[in-house]
């Protein structure tokens, strides 16, 4: 039988993240893989993570299993987190997930479950996985238009154009905040557009949420999501812990359905259950306790808080440092949209020519697409890689 297995494409960031390491050159710089990094190159443990999780190890009493839906607590903290009052309690149904990624892959399943037939509208470009898992399951992908690689903003009339081409029962994949990979996000005059597209054609929203509080704030991040909520009849969102409480390791992630009628959450509730049991029976909970722990520990949550937002300045900072040193070296603005993008992640807009020709020129590691982690800078490689992009005629 093995014989008979196929070599699966590979991916990219995982090869680049190959060829980094094997580069000699002590003035290389990693800006592919998606982590936060700190100014030393360390992705940190969290103050309010580590205390969390000296708070559990004094605390827990059994390692037995979870609900097949996780810890009820946990749920319901990241879905004040996400939604606030946005919907009534009663109107989600909630599992917890392995990551993100857990919740996407769950949420296609369920889609697939309820309308075989649906198609799956996705931004051009989107996070790879997205269209990778998409593709497995063999559902039916509608490209829509994005990112304008001119401006470096949302190509928004191209987006409404092709959202004009959806069918009732068809589904939009939305990022929430922080786009992954361009690091341009829609204002809330857009959101208010794409939903009403939504509710005309009687198409599904689903919102993939990794980085809230990456960008604006926390409940700036999710003020787009909360404005869909208000305002459809249903939605999906899968939410991720790995970048805003920095634990990547732990898998920890949540799926919701959002029904505008309470009385459909337990069938929708039933049904997250069965595909919880079938894929992976319980979910992990370490993860899911430290967040419910911090989240509803007012001291906890407020360090935590604090160091989040340290986080999202450091960024911001790192945008500006850099847009701004691109000013001076180019002697033009056209490189401005770097300091508007928000969250880790920025797509300069060039061809993988000249992402090749940083990388063997200048030892800049960026993915093909030009797609950039800003946090994997410091002040003193901001002005490395603002020369590498003059240099490479970007």
């Amino acid at each position: 039988m093995f014989e008979n297995l196929k070599e699966q494409p590979a991916d990219k960031i995982l090869a680049l993240m190959g060829m980094f390491k094997a580069d000699p050159r002590d003035d290389k710089i990693d800006l592919g893989v998606g982590v936060y990094k700190n100014a030393e190159g360390v992705t940190p443990v969290m103050r309010a993570v580590k205390a969390a999780e000296q708070k559990i190890w004094e605390e827990q009493v059994t390692k037995a299993y979870t609900g097949l839906a996780g810890d009820p607590d946990y749920a319901d903290a990241l879905i004040n987190l996400v939604l606030g009052d946005a919907v009534a309690r009663e109107q989600v149904a909630a599992v917890a997930t392995p990551g993100g990624t857990g919740a996407v892959r769950q949420a296609f399943e369920m889609i697939k479950m309820g309308n075989p037939e649906a198609r799956v509208f996705v931004s051009d470009p989107t996070w790879p996985n997205h269209l990778s898992i998409l593709k497995y399951l063999g559902m039916d992908v509608v490209p829509y238009r994005y990112f304008d690689s001119e401006t470096g903003g949302v190509a928004f009339d191209g987006m409404l154009e092709d959202l004009k081409g959806l069918k009732a029962g068809d589904v939009v994949l939305l990022h929430g905040c922080c786009h992954n990979p361009t690091g341009a996000n829609l204002n809330m005059t857009q959101w208010k557009e794409v939903v009403s597209i939504l509710n005309d054609k009687g198409a599904l929203p689903m919102i993939d949420i990794a980085y809230q509080g990456f960008g604006d704030g926390l409940d700036e991040d999710a003020a787009g999501t909360r404005y869909v909520a208000e305002n459809v009849p249903e939605l999906l969102i899968a939410a991720s812990c790995s970048k805003n409480f920095g634990i990547y390791r732990e898998r920890t992630g949540l799926l919701m359905a959002v029904s505008a009628d309470a009385g459909k959450t337990k069938l929708t509730q039933g049904t997250l259950a069965y595909l919880n049991r079938q894929n992976y029976s319980f979910p992990p909970d370490h993860g899911a306790r430290i967040v419910a722990t911090i989240l509803n520990d007012p001291a906890l949550r407020a360090d935590w808080a604090g160091e989040l937002e340290d986080v999202r300045l450091s960024m911001l900072g790192l945008r500006k440092q850099l847009a701004d040193e691109l000013q001076k070296l180019s002697g033009s603005d056209r490189f401005a949209f770097l300091g508007q993008h928000r969250g880790m992640f920025s797509r300069l807009g060039t061809t993988p020519e000249l992402v090749e020709k940083m990388r063997a020129e200048s030892g800049i590691y960026m993915v093909g697409d030009s797609r950039m982690n800003i946090a994997g800078l410091n002040s003193t490689t901001v002005p490395i890689l603002a020369k590498a992009i003059i240099d490479a005629g970007v």
